[in-house]
């Protein structure tokens, strides 16, 4: 009999990703708000005013604050450009889509289904670092949620990312 893994190390290649950077009262807000941008940039609102296509997982990088109980308000949401476009990515209509560089990513993942609140993101994280136990391999205070699909999904599949130290 096959149990699931509790999680998995996985590396991510350097690329370009359409980020937005929110810092709403609430994170369900930030997410819907640069998820939205980025739809619109996706859809069409780009230089080659075009459908790009979709690419998953769509991530959204938090900050614990210093006290740990909670998360910093500002959160950057990132889509990865599609490969076509990783040469050339479009130019954002929006001034507030940036397009960036980001450096090869090495993480350990684990699987969570449902909405991604402040409360279900810190329970998962909390949860992740007993199952890992104490470490230095992995960054601390900084965490990626990844969505595979759409907000809409009442159980969808998301991941906490853990980055680990270059």
């Amino acid at each position: 009999q096959c149990e699931e893994a509790a999680y998995e190390e996985r590396q991510y290649p350097a690329g370009k990703w359409a980020c937005v950077t929110k810092g709403e009262p609430m994170y369900e807000q930030s997410i819907s708000m640069s998820f939205m941008k980025l739809m619109r940039y996706i859809c069409k609102d780009n230089s080659v005013g075009c459908y790009l296509g979709m690419t998953v997982p769509v991530l959204n990088e938090i900050h614990l604050t210093k006290e740990g109980t909670g998360l910093e308000r500002e959160v950057i949401t990132a889509y990865y450009l599609p490969g076509r476009f990783q040469q050339n990515p479009p130019v954002p209509t929006d001034p507030e889509i940036h397009i960036t560089d980001r450096s090869p990513l090495r993480v350990i993942t684990r699987v969570f289904y449902g909405i991604t609140t402040e409360e279900t993101i810190l329970r998962e994280i909390s949860l992740f670092w007993e199952l890992l136990g104490s470490t230095d391999t992995v960054l601390q205070g900084t965490y990626i949620v990844a969505a595979y699909e759409n907000p809409s999904v009442p159980q969808r599949r998301n991941e906490i990312w853990f980055i680990c130290q270059a």
